[in-house]
């Protein structure tokens, strides 16, 4: 069975087309369940909309949801519609998120760091004139934060848990064995899934988040694995679907979950 759990919409002012145009990718794309998760507004901001190219303004979230649930209503039969939503994680932000995303119905919330330090994982810059200790701090900051958003017990799913690397490809070279394998422990502990992204190939590290390397050390840890395609526009919903699914199985993984009404659901692969 075939399923996307990461699809994006114009809302958040990076990606194209509208809800329903990825709803009729899905279908052409064979899927019996998509999950729409836009990014979050910036709640711990008192704007409006303080970056209106990265999430939605606040007075929108509402209509997204209405949006996703009419559709969730009209497409009954052919697909199944998920609300879901991408939220950053800050944690000095946590209880403002947590108290906002509790006065909605979603089926699951996908917790993703973006930033770190207060710059972008994506900025190419904040490598620049570091040490390698300074990288190696960096790089374990990230994945402190992760491990703190798999506690807060906000997420059902991590997201792009290695995407630092997506426009600085050396951040796989940083070594952080032990801060990668507490942080895969913690996610297993926590009982919260982290999804194989595919969408690492618009980046300049291509591939997928995480890597196979780090899905192996998941499996070891009992970390369970989701799919999302994190598509930021219509063509590409379940991208990679049936890649992924074969990779996870060669290296030993049996099973992959989704998540309706914030409660786990089973798909063998």
């Amino acid at each position: 069975m075939k399923f996307d759990l990461h699809t994006h919409h114009y809302r958040c002012g990076h990606a194209d087309g509208n809800i329903r145009e990825y709803i009729e990718a899905g279908i052409n794309a064979g899927l019996k369940v998509i999950g729409i998760s836009d990014h979050t507004p910036y709640f711990g901001s008192q704007e409006e909309q303080p970056f209106p190219y990265i999430a939605m303004g606040k007075a929108e979230l509402a209509k997204y949801v209405e949006e996703v649930l009419q559709l969730k209503r009209e497409y009954e039969g052919k697909i199944d519609v998920l609300l879901g939503i991408e939220s950053d994680f800050f944690p000095e932000h946590t209880e403002i998120y947590r108290q906002t995303l509790s006065l909605y119905p979603f089926d699951y919330i996908i917790g993703s760091v973006h930033q770190v330090s207060g710059v972008s994982i994506f900025n190419k810059n904040r490598w620049r004139d570091l040490t390698l200790d300074q990288k190696i701090t960096e790089k374990e900051n990230y994945f402190a934060l992760i491990r703190d958003s798999a506690r807060s017990g906000m997420f059902q799913i991590l997201g792009h848990i290695d995407a630092m690397k997506g426009n600085y490809p050396s951040f796989t070279d940083i070594v952080t064995e032990e801060a990668l394998d507490e942080t895969l422990k913690v996610i297993a502990d926590c009982g919260v899934a982290i999804e194989i992204n595919t969408s690492g190939k618009t980046k300049l590290s291509g591939g997928w988040y995480p890597s196979n390397a780090i899905l192996e050390r998941a499996r070891y840890h009992g970390v369970e694995v989701t799919f999302g395609s994190d598509a930021h526009k219509p063509s590409r919903v379940g991208d990679e679907f049936e890649e992924v699914a074969g990779v996870l199985k060669d290296i030993g993984f049996t099973e992959w979950v989704y998540y309706k009404q914030k409660r786990k659901v089973t798909v063998p692969l």
